[in-house]
């Protein structure tokens, strides 16, 4: 397996890092978990084309974590690729709709392309068939539990806490070949999470603050810190530990350093911070 980082920052704009998306390539497979703000110019500069990719899976639906799904889908259509096999919690069915349907808020561009002869003539001339079809990602709900069997390759999910009751929320393990990588999404420290991740070989996993940074009350119990996520990682013998979804503040001078630190501590090995275009052996 390997894993690409597509962008490993947050909502805020920042130019070091584009919102939440992880690339992992199995065989013939590429499989893209969310796909936040940025991402999509980063998956170009890793060499890759929209059309490439088989699979997406969404942890869930904050901005950050799916602001470029619908470029994403109209590039691929738009390149003549196969329908994207697209997995993610309700109302995953609906956002698609409402981007791609007879109604949806990209019907006008669509049918711009579709119906005008001009546009239908270019289409031609890339080796496209009429009529066109719109885009039509095959989508699928899913709910915590879901599990997947791909072409050498599985996937699990749980629960994880973060924004319910109004969003729900996933992580996802995917093991191949003896090996085993889990995600977070964004999560507060759980048993089924530290259940998904037992002997993970790579964990990559969210980090919203610091050691010592105060927090909303109401927050704290969500957000883990560097230690508290590396104790975690230790306790379900996680091999290798990588954080992510770092905030601006938190690239301050040192700021780095302390939270690989923290988190080495913790966890008894070595941790790393992921960067945006880092690639990553499994």
């Amino acid at each position: 397996m390997k894993l690409s980082i597509l962008g490993s920052g947050s909502p805020e704009a920042y130019v070091r890092r584009a919102s939440s998306g992880y690339l992992l390539e199995i065989g013939q497979d590429k499989i893209l978990f969310d796909c936040g703000g940025g991402v999509f110019d980063n998956l170009l500069r890793a060499g890759l084309r929209p059309s490439d990719i088989t699979h997406i899976f969404f942890t869930h639906f904050h901005s950050d974590h799916m602001m470029d799904y619908a470029r994403l889908v109209h590039a691929a259509w738009d390149e003549g690729g196969a329908a994207i096999k697209v997995h993610g919690p309700s109302p995953i069915k609906g956002i698609t709709n409402a981007y791609f349907g007879q109604d949806g808020v990209m019907s006008h561009d669509l049918r711009a392309r579709t119906e005008l002869k001009p546009s239908q003539d270019v289409w031609v001339a890339r080796g496209g068939a009429l009529p066109r079809p719109w885009p039509a990602p095959n989508v699928t709900e899913i709910a915590p539990g879901f599990s997947f069997d791909g072409d050498g390759w599985t996937l699990a999910s749980c629960e994880v806490p973060h924004a319910q009751p109004i969003l729900d929320c996933m992580a996802f393990s995917v093991s191949s070949n003896g090996k085993k990588f889990v995600y977070s999404g964004d999560a507060g420290i759980c048993d089924p999470l530290g259940q998904l991740a037992q002997n993970a070989d790579l964990l990559l996993h969210w980090c919203y603050r610091l050691d010592g940074e105060e927090a909303n009350p109401m927050m704290k119990e969500f957000t883990p810190t560097p230690s508290q996520i590396g104790e975690m990682a230790k306790k379900s013998g996680v091999k290798n530990l990588m954080l992510t979804h770092f905030r601006k503040h938190m690239d301050r001078s040192g700021a780095n350093e302390a939270a690989i630190d923290a988190a080495s501590k913790a966890h008894g090995s070595s941790v790393r911070i992921a960067e945006d275009l880092m690639e990553i052996e499994i």
